[in-house]
């Protein structure tokens, strides 16, 4: 039995092109028809949630069918929503004198590197949080391995930044209190800010780490460059100590293919099979064939839901 059908989260990854939305897309419906209120939500911008359903899909949770959802966060709006509420977080903390310049600090941040992942990070982090308790399984759709790692890491290295911050917003506000308030304490608006995300990421961390409430699973073709970018994401995952369960092998050759290209292809396929069980030997494996159509229709999910949900 495929491990993942467990979890209460599943997050989905892999190198572009491998086929990771149709996987994520038809774990998602398999777990429907078992009668699993389903959240399936999309961080990848190529978004082919709704091309997959055929269906319009949003940022607010979509019916696809009975027992299942559909989420597209859009990067850009999830980014302009996060930069409001930083605004909205340091209204009453700073001196109205300086808030028309750290607006203006604020929004030259809104094009930095890393803000559009920060912004779709603390969108997760709601999800996770806010959502779970209305669905049992919430399906993460991932953008390619870089971005998945970097999305997975963030709770991490987030929160030893904001340990150092609010060591440093103490330190402050002790020092204050011992020259200018008699010893009395200070209250500090901005610590309790960060205090109260520490919280959030602390919470996400935990369940991210928890193995027996979520499930990594990265998907690949047997062949070498998805291979290497495969062993390579788990390593550094496991830095963060998150721990890639499952493999979804997809666009494998059928047996029977005619003619000498294919028969060479699948004479190279063959090497990268054994490859794959070599180097991943402690990932569960699920195997999906290679289609003679585009997986353009929820019938065409099913028939992949038949190989990844049994």
């Amino acid at each position: 039995m495929n491990p993942l059908l467990n979890k209460k989260i599943i997050f989905v990854g892999g190198k572009g092109g491998v086929g990771k939305s149709t996987s994520a897309s038809a774990i998602a419906v398999g777990l429907a028809n078992a009668r699993k209120r389903t959240l399936l939500i999309s961080t990848d911008p190529a978004h082919n949630t709704s091309d997959i359903f055929q269906v319009n899909i949003d940022s607010t949770p979509t019916k696809i069918f009975e027992n299942l959802w559909a989420i597209e966060i859009n990067a850009e709006k999830e980014t302009k929503k996060y930069i409001k509420q930083v605004k909205k977080n340091i209204q009453d903390v700073v001196k109205v004198t300086m808030l028309e310049e750290v607006h203006r600090q604020i929004d030259t941040a809104e094009s930095a590197p890393g803000a559009e992942e920060a912004a779709l990070f603390d969108r997760m982090v709601s999800i996770i949080l806010e959502e779970q308790n209305q669905y049992d399984v919430l399906i993460f759709d991932t953008a390619p391995t870089g971005h998945t790692i970097r999305l997975l890491s963030l709770p991490e290295l987030l929160g030893v930044w904001i340990n150092g911050m609010l060591e440093k917003r103490k330190s402050t506000t002790d020092r204050y209190s011992k020259l200018l308030n008699d010893g009395e304490p200070v209250e500090d608006p901005i610590y309790e800010v960060l205090l109260k995300r520490k919280k959030r990421f602390s919470r996400v961390r935990d369940i991210l780490l928890d193995e027996t409430r979520t499930g990594l699973a990265f998907v690949l073709n047997p062949e070498r460059l998805p291979i290497i970018e495969t062993e390579k994401a788990i390593h550094l995952l496991k830095k963060y100590g998150l721990k890639v369960q499952s493999l979804i092998v997809n666009k494998i050759l059928p047996e029977d293919v005619d003619g000498q290209f294919l028969q060479q292809r699948k004479r190279m396929e063959k090497k990268y099979l054994k490859e794959i069980e070599t180097r991943f030997s402690t990932q569960s494996k699920i195997y999906v064939p290679l289609f003679a159509n585009d997986i353009s229709t929820i019938n065409d999910i099913q028939k992949i839901t038949s190989f990844v949900v049994s």
